[in-house]
């Protein structure tokens, strides 16, 4: 095989050469059954023993305390916007939203089709540069929740500390999910997409307290309550069972390299490594974010001028340097600093910038 490439992707994400490799060995044969697991019954004890264990895997990694559920459906985080309204929602109740960006528009736009909501802070004023403090975020009466995008992949933005409320605190977490650690005492649902951090696209993680369980709406199709789910442990219907297989190889990878601390550790270095590379460039690059909720995940940067940017981006892919091209709603450049992204991308990316703003 050639060199791995830097793979920088806002999504599907980079995964441990060593998980691929796992599955790779694994998959026309699984432990000498004569198929694949993906051909399988997710009936069948072998794919049992995955499921079990990817979803006990999460939960140590992950510290998810005991009086959480954890749930995998299919539809990843998109699917989330919707169900958590359908789900939470009854008559008379209002779910607070906070706007911080493209993704927190994207689960403020499918709620409102669901129970009436409301923006509880909005960042459009301040171009999305920063999330908001505890003390800005204005709750109105019959509030169900409060809904928080944790890290905006877009915009490159996070919360360096999560907002304290008197409701229940639901976030979306796609994009930094177990690369850092949650205070779970604040929480009540967390969910996320698992092709960010996790493994490959088509599944969503629900994290949710099962207080949540007791009193919610039923009054919808089976597979979009979380009770149904909860309670045939994620096996209502056939699972994806590849991509929850992959992820639970990947979470063994990360038990394996040091769990959530070592990500976390990891998630800072890198970052801090890229900004600083950003910061001392003498203003050749700069970082459009608040300095305060610099994304650790997502770093976006800009250049000079468009055209300066399309350059940037065409010699890097030359160089290895695959996929740093902004989204297409907001232009500039952008790294994604995932889990299993290694250190030496993030320097191969360093020095090429140096190299780059040498040349231009």
């Amino acid at each position: 095989m050639r060199e791995r490439a830097h793979n920088f992707c806002a999504g599907p994400c980079t995964l441990p050469l060593e998980t691929l490799e796992a599955a790779k060995s694994e998959f026309v044969d699984y432990h000498d059954t004569g198929m694949s697991l993906i051909e399988m019954s997710h009936r069948s004890k072998e794919y049992d023993q995955v499921h079990m264990e990817a979803l006990a895997l999460t939960r140590s990694l992950f510290q998810v305390p005991d009086d959480f559920s954890i749930l995998f459906i299919q539809g990843g985080a998109s699917l989330q916007f919707g169900m958590v309204p359908m789900n939470l929602l009854k008559p008379g109740e209002r779910g607070a939203y906070v706007n911080s960006g493209s993704w927190a528009k994207g689960a403020i736009t499918d709620a409102a089709h669901y129970g009436e909501i409301y923006t509880a802070w909005d960042g459009s004023e301040d171009n999305y540069r920063r999330m908001p403090e505890s003390s800005e975020i204005e709750l109105e009466g019959n509030t169900r929740y409060l809904h928080i995008t944790s890290n905006e992949t877009i915009g490159g933005i996070h919360y360096p500390h999560y907002p304290k409320a008197d409701v229940p605190l639901i976030a979306d977490i796609s994009s930094d999910f177990m690369s850092r650690p949650l205070p779970w005492e604040q929480f009540d649902l967390v969910y996320g997409g698992a092709q960010k951090n996790l493994g490959p696209s088509g599944l969503g993680v629900v994290i949710l307290r099962r207080t949540l369980l007791e009193n919610n709406n039923r009054n919808m199709a089976r597979y979009l309550r979380y009770d149904i789910h909860d309670a045939k442990d994620s096996l209502f219907n056939t699972p994806p069972v590849f991509a929850i297989w992959m992820m639970g190889k990947t979470l063994s990878w990360m038990k394996q390299k040091g769990g959530l601390a070592a990500m976390a550790s990891a998630a800072a270095e890198k970052s801090n490594m890229l900004y600083s590379s950003i910061d001392n460039s003498e203003g050749f690059y700069n970082s459009p974010v608040d300095p305060s909720c610099r994304s650790q995940t997502n770093v976006v940067f800009r250049l000079g001028s468009e055209e300066q940017e399309k350059n940037f981006i065409t010699e890097a892919t030359a160089a290895g340097l695959y996929n740093l091209k902004g989204h297409r709603s907001v232009g500039g450049c952008r790294a994604s600093l995932y889990n299993a992204l290694p250190m030496k991308s993030v320097i191969a990316l360093v020095d090429f910038m140096a190299d780059f703003k040498q040349q231009h």
